[in-house]
């Protein structure tokens, strides 16, 4: 079989999720015969990160480096400037995609870009790795799992903690090993000390910058001061909050270990309440119930303007059972407590440089990265299976969309726990997805 046509039929997209033992090398040599092309969509920061770890990974390479903006598009460049291809560089990721030489694209793109690039990826034969949320809505989460499954893509998000070897080492221990007993609750966090945004001015477009093709999906709106490149985050027409943000990571870990998939009610709390008279719509403090059937629940509290540590992190979560308690204090490691809370059991992260557990780029350096790229890049060369299945994915972010929606509507959703759709409240389901700017609609 030719190189391109076995990296076009590669693994099938891994819908779902197993638990699959790191086999692979990370770092260094023994590298498969199948050299992958990827394309980097949105280099400015966590994308910048993604780019200078995808570029070290065995044979594979940063072939297109994709940004509207020319500045952050020379970081890419910078970010990959130890491999031996100097990468081609894009603005429009249509043209991107076009290319017979590209092989999987990276998505780091502001929120509204994640799915529909997903979708146009998908349906170009490229593999994806998305990064969280999967989409804007939970209408465009549904439609990158289905785009994944027609295409037959490997689609995987980047909810990495899905792939650290302590993190699935700490799964097993509860739900194979019943170390703390039968679980039914779980408690996450995540704090910062993020400042006001100010009001945002009418300023000509920055030369550096393709306004029109940043705002892509979304509806057209004119250039403003405060919103690129990172504060468009608590902006509903391009972000989804802290809740889509940071608290899908804890979200989705306390999902996994709980064994859950789609709530039976959701509600939230909060609202812009540490600053006032900005432009930053998103809730800065929030607190997220799900409950689901069979007697358990989730709570995730987010404050995004107060620092003070919650169990002495600034992110993380706790497992309840009745046997004691599982804590993770956002990175790799992890402690085991009996009902007194004395600690039985302690697993530390392997890795530590570059330690801090609220930077919203990696916890923890490199390595923890990497283990989850490769086991996307092995997936598509056959040798394994993915550990994160977009279907996956897209049911941790619905859980985090679901709770925006609460806090936006004011209500107490009631939701179908087959597919966690909202039941009997019109004005909530008219959020399950957004209007589009005209001729740019998501299609599978």
């Amino acid at each position: 079989m030719k190189r391109r046509d076995f990296l076009k039929t590669g693994a099938m997209a891994g819908v779902g999720a197993g638990i699959t033992v790191l086999n692979f090398p990370v770092f260094g040599k023994n590298a498969p015969s199948n050299k992958l092309v990827i394309g980097m969509m949105g280099v400015n920061s966590r994308g910048n990160w993604l780019a200078k770890v995808a570029s070290k990974l065995p044979n594979a390479e940063v072939g297109f480096i994709c940004d509207v903006d020319d500045v952050a598009a020379g970081k890419g460049l910078k970010a990959v400037s130890q491999q031996a291809r100097k990468p081609e560089v894009l603005k429009d990721v249509r043209k991107m995609l076009e290319r017979k030489d590209l092989d999987a694209v990276m998505i780091a793109a502001p929120d509204h870009w994640h799915a529909p690039a997903a979708i146009m990826a998908c349906a170009a034969g490229k593999h994806v790795y998305v990064e969280k949320p999967v989409g804007h809505n939970p209408c465009e989460g549904e439609m990158v799992v289905e785009a994944a499954a027609k295409y037959n893509r490997t689609v995987q998000m980047g909810n990495q903690r899905r792939s650290w070897p302590n993190m699935r080492q700490a799964y097993k221990e509860i739900h194979e090993d019943g170390i703390i007993g039968r679980v039914y609750f779980a408690r996450g966090w995540y704090v910062n000390d993020r400042k006001p945004i100010g009001v945002g001015k009418k300023v000509p477009v920055p030369a550096n910058l393709d306004w029109n093709l940043w705002q892509g999906p979304a509806p057209r709106r004119d250039f403003i001061d405060n919103v690129v490149h990172y504060d468009w985050h608590w902006r509903w027409q391009w972000g989804t909050g802290e809740a889509c943000n940071n608290g899908t990571h804890e979200v989705d870990c306390m999902r996994w270990f709980m064994g859950v998939d789609y709530p039976t009610t959701v509600t939230s709390s909060g609202g812009r309440f540490a600053y006032s008279g900005d432009d930053w719509e998103t809730p800065d403090t929030q607190t997220i119930t799900f409950n689901f059937e069979g007697n358990r629940a989730i709570v995730w509290e987010g404050r995004s303007s107060h620092p003070y540590k919650l169990e002495g992190s600034g992110r993380g979560f706790t497992i309840f059972g009745e046997k004691g308690s599982l804590y993770c204090d956002g990175g790799d490691s992890y402690k085991i407590m009996d009902l007194k809370g004395a600690v039985v059991k302690e697993v530390k992260e392997s890795k530590t440089e570059n330690r801090d557990a609220t930077n919203v780029v990696s916890p923890a350096g490199e390595f923890l990265d990497a283990v989850h790229i490769s086991n996307w890049m092995e997936t598509i060369r056959g040798n394994a299976k993915l550990n994160y299945g977009i279907l996956e994915g897209s049911k941790s972010v619905l859980l985090c969309h679901l709770g925006n929606i609460s806090q936006r509507t004011g209500s107490i959703l009631t939701t179908d726990p087959k597919n966690g759709h909202i039941l009997h409240n019109k004005e909530a389901a008219a959020l399950w997805g957004r209007s589009y700017e005209k001729g740019w609609e998501p299609k599978v």
